[in-house]
């Protein structure tokens, strides 16, 4: 499952349980209405609670930030404290034109990417 909130230029999601492919769905669709109305965009995403993704979410991940949108935000923070995870995000700075960091404090990444 998976919640968004938007503010100004900030969509802020955050995933509870299994990250599904009907919940980035939800979230594209609610990011690239940001980005048409507003030009880049920072994202904020609280992984803390997400227990597993299916390969499909993966693959569309792929799709949507490194071939079609790979400049399109300029701020990406990351909240978890799964070594897996933090190793994408990391791997993500090779294919994203966006400043990535990720956080274990959710507090900590919030202020940095509405700074």
């Amino acid at each position: 499952m998976i919640t968004i909130e938007q503010t100004e230029n900030l969509v802020n999601a955050a995933v509870l349980g299994e990250f599904t492919i009907a919940d980035l769905k939800v979230f594209e669709e609610q990011s690239l209405y940001k980005l048409k109305s507003l030009g880049a965009v920072n994202l904020l995403f609280d992984l803390r609670a997400m227990v597993s993704y299916t390969i499909d979410v993966a693959w569309e991940e792929i799709k949507f930030f490194r071939r079609e949108h790979n400049h399109d935000f300029s701020k990406i923070a990351v909240v978890t404290d799964n070594q897996w995870i933090t190793w994408q995000a990391w791997l993500s700075r090779i294919f994203v034109d966006a400043d990535i960091r990720v956080f274990t404090d959710y507090e900590e990444a919030r202020v940095w990417v509405q700074a």
